[in-house]
């Protein structure tokens, strides 16, 4: 590769997680994301689904070895900047991403997705274990939801004041941050972001939009893209948070039930 190609190449980021057939999470909402956030988005799939407005009607994991391979095409020629992670599905799969993970020097968003928008299981009660245990020490920034603070720590939160004790026991778990996203509340969305010795409060209006579909898989790939391009973990979460916000402000209807963010609200006519 010359100095110019190398000089307009533009960042890349790597996601490892499951497809939507509807568009709204999972790959498809991660790569808009990453489009959107001007980075190049490049892909592992590791399961399918058949899934639309009204939830998963079916869900298919891929095997090891496919997943082994995927990451090794990419990473081995391309190169990553940073990586998100999301539907793992399998303790096998978490494993197999895990080991891959381990042997790469750039920052790692694992979104620990336990269930779809619509309460759909997208990750085996064995898995949790590893999740635990193998997953989340090569985390960066680890952004469970409520739900899936309490299925891998057993903290509930019921409201704001609970963020801090759930924020400590995920990184007991070993992510270097831990982003737990306050959405699920009453009130504004709010949002903790924590090392452990510093505190970030991430707050937005909340808007009157049920069409949500895929602001989990959203949030974590915006955070990957601003790590990717260089922004210190804070900094990254925040602008994360601001382009969700817009994308959740603009999310519109899409078949009969829960449509999707908006990923290009920005560039919309």
């Amino acid at each position: 590769m010359t100095t110019a190609e190398t000089a307009t190449r533009p960042v890349r980021v790597l996601t490892v997680a499951g497809s939507d057939s509807g568009g709204g999470a999972g790959i498809q909402a991660d790569l808009k994301t990453m489009l959107a956030l001007g980075t190049h988005g490049m892909s592992v799939l590791t399961a399918v689904t058949a899934q639309n407005s009204l939830g998963v009607q079916g869900a298919w994991e891929l095997p090891p070895e496919a997943v082994r391979a995927q990451f090794r095409s990419v990473v081995d020629d391309i190169g990553v900047q940073a990586v998100k992670t999301g539907m793992l599905a399998s303790r096998e799969l978490v494993e197999t991403v895990a080991e891959l993970l381990a042997d790469l020097d750039v920052p790692v968003v694992v979104d620990p997705v336990g269930v779809s928008k619509h309460g759909d299981p997208l990750l085996a009660a064995s898995a949790l274990d590893a999740v635990r245990t193998r997953l989340l020490p090569n985390a960066t920034v680890a952004t469970p939801n409520l739900d899936e603070v309490e299925q891998l720590t057993g903290v509930r939160v019921t409201g704001e004041r609970d963020l801090p004790a759930a924020a400590e026991a995920v990184l007991e778990l070993g992510p270097r941050w831990a982003l737990i996203k306050g959405g699920h509340l009453a009130g504004d969305a709010v949002d903790l972001l924590t090392d452990g010795t510093t505190e970030h409060w991430l707050r937005a209006p909340r808007h009157p939009n049920r069409h949500t579909h895929g602001t989990g898989c959203t949030l974590a790939s915006a955070t990957a893209a601003e790590l990717a391009k260089g922004a210190a973990v804070p900094e990254a979460v925040a602008a994360a948070k601001e382009y969700v916000t817009g994308a959740i402000r603009a999310g519109f209807a899409l078949g009969a039930g829960i449509g999707p963010v908006h990923h290009g609200w920005r560039t919309a006519r």
